[in-house]
């Protein structure tokens, strides 16, 4: 598909040139976006946790 580094590179600047301000905001609610779900995974393994005390 691509012959050559230089290909990717000039992707990559007209990318940037592109979607240069709105990126920071996109990475920002990406970050948010993986926060809450491994927050969301650490309170279920809890919940789980004490699920499995109750058991025996």
């Amino acid at each position: 598909m691509f012959s050559g580094p230089w290909e990717i590179i000039i992707i990559l600047i007209v990318v940037l040139l592109l979607f240069g301000k709105r990126l920071p905001n996109a990475m920002r609610s990406v970050g948010q976006s993986i926060t809450a779900f491994k927050k969301g995974v650490h309170e279920s393994e809890q919940d789980g946790d004490s699920d499995d005390e109750s058991v025996t």
